[in-house]
């Protein structure tokens, strides 16, 4: 049975080797004086001249929270997409059910213009 998994093994022990020499060669490689923009407070050139702590537009968190949801939902396609000839009539069903339900969900977030950014 743990034989099963040893190429979930493998997987993990090379991607820990490479992330781990990419980060030995970035710390050999970098520059070692520090550049004295980067040292400012803001790297953009000149001082902050309003509070940090100014509210943002609220649809900045529609679109997100939008995203969100719909990238999530569609990740619910992959795993029935692979298992789709198993599951039968009835699976494909629901799964229409639900695209349908995202479809309306976007067809009204598009017309309300909640996708629109001024």
């Amino acid at each position: 049975m743990l034989h099963d998994y040893f190429g979930v093994l493998v997987f993990l022990i090379v991607g820990a080797v490479v992330g781990a020499a990419l980060l030995v060669l970035g710390f050999i490689l970098a520059p070692r004086h520090a550049d004295p923009v980067k040292g400012a407070a803001y790297e953009c050139g000149f001082e902050a001249f309003e509070d940090a702590r100014i509210p943002f537009d609220v649809r900045y968190y529609l679109v997100a929270i939008l995203f969100i949801i719909f990238d999530l939902e569609i990740a619910f396609f992959f795993p029935w997409a692979v298992a789709l000839r198993e599951l039968g009539p009835a699976a494909y069903a629901a799964m229409a059910v639900f695209f349908a339900v995202l479809v309306v969900g976007f067809a009204y977030e598009w017309r309300r213009g909640g996708l629109e950014w001024e």
